[in-house]
Formats: structure tokens, sequence, C-alpha cells
């Protein structure tokens, strides 16, 4: 059974990389605008259900992963990519001693059979007081300008918390594998499968 991962994410890729399942990366190319007043949390979940209805549309037999993660800082300011190194500084400045909530919404779909798992997994990640110092030590080692919140949990970013609270600890990363290998066996693929070439 055709696997696709809806996503141009190398995060997601490397991690769906951990189920040793065969798949297909395409991007979704959908309008990520969030709706006027929509919350972080719901938008995340309808975002996730998009990208993997986009593609699933062109690919009614296979199985299509779609996600889509937002962020706030204790959970009234929301917060995104920043993009640039200057932009991540003051997303880290604000972070510093304070709460992240990252929502991590995962969709599993199937056009042929309307076969459809939904989820949002929160992680709850605390930053200690940060100096400027080890901000650009930080962001110069890791260049997290891809990353919500500029938090790249998986690397040295993680000498910067003092805290991670999450059901699964691959969600802050992209996917909650724990959730994605329960929802691929519903969808009949076999976890783990035989590891192939994907692209």
């Amino acid at each position: 059974m055709k696997l696709i991962l809806a996503s141009t994410s190398r995060y997601r890729r490397e991690l769906l990389e951990r189920l040793h399942v065969s798949f297909d990366a395409i991007p979704p190319g959908i309008d990520e605008t969030a709706h006027p007043n929509e919350r972080p949390g719901p938008l995340s979940l309808r975002l996730s259900v998009e990208k993997a209805a986009a593609v699933s549309e062109a690919h009614p037999d296979a199985v299509v992963i779609g996600s889509d993660q937002t962020a706030t800082i204790d959970g009234l300011q929301s917060i995104g990519k920043p993009g640039t190194h200057e932009r991540a500084v003051a997303q880290l400045r604000a972070a510093s001693g304070q709460a992240l909530v990252f929502h991590t919404s995962m969709a599993v779909v199937r056009a042929r059979d309307r076969f459809q798992r939904t989820i949002t997994v929160d992680t709850r990640i605390r930053f200690r007081v940060l100096t400027d110092r080890e901000i650009e030590a930080y962001l110069q080692a890791e260049n997290p300008y891809d990353c919500a919140g500029a938090a790249k949990c998986e690397g040295l970013g993680i000498s910067l918390l003092e805290s991670i609270e999450s059901s699964d600890p691959t969600a802050i990363i992209g996917l909650p594998l724990i959730s994605l290998a329960s929802q691929l066996r519903e969808a009949g693929i076999s976890i783990p499968g035989p590891l192939a070439s994907h692209r």
C-alpha cells in the first residue's frame, strides 16, 4: 500500500524514516493563512487535514499523512518560524524564562474509503532565563530559523530548557510517532515494514 507524506519538511521525513516504512514526500501546496480569530491549536489541526486531503485527492488509494505545528508563549501569543537571525533573537529573548506550548496536529487519510484519523499533541517546554551570549551561541550552532520559536530541541536547544512535558516525545520535532504508528496500523500499513528508498 502506498504511503505519502504531504510535506516538504526534512524533519518530518527524518522522523517517518524511524518507522521503517517506504514512502514518498509530496508538497501539499495549500494556503496556510490563519482564519480571522483562529486559535493556534485548531489552526494546526485544520491545516494538517487540508494538507493530507490536498494530496489524497490526486492519490485516492494511498495513505496520506498531513501534519502542522503552531506554537504560543504561555498559551497566549502566537509564535511562528523566525526565518531570520534577528527574529530568532527576538523570539528567544521573549521566551526566556517562559513556557512555549507547541500544538502538533496530524491527519492520516485515504480518500478511496474515506479513512481519516486525526490528533493534536501538545508539548509544553519551559526555557531557562537566557543570556544574549547563550542565545547567540545557540543560533550560530544550530541555525534554527525554520523551527517555530527557533526551538530546535533535538539539538543544542535542549540545553536552553528547564523542562519538556508531552505524551509523545517526537511531537515537538514535527510528527507524533506513537500516534502515527497506531494510525498507520489501523490503515493497514505494517509497522515496522521493510525500509526502502523514498523521495
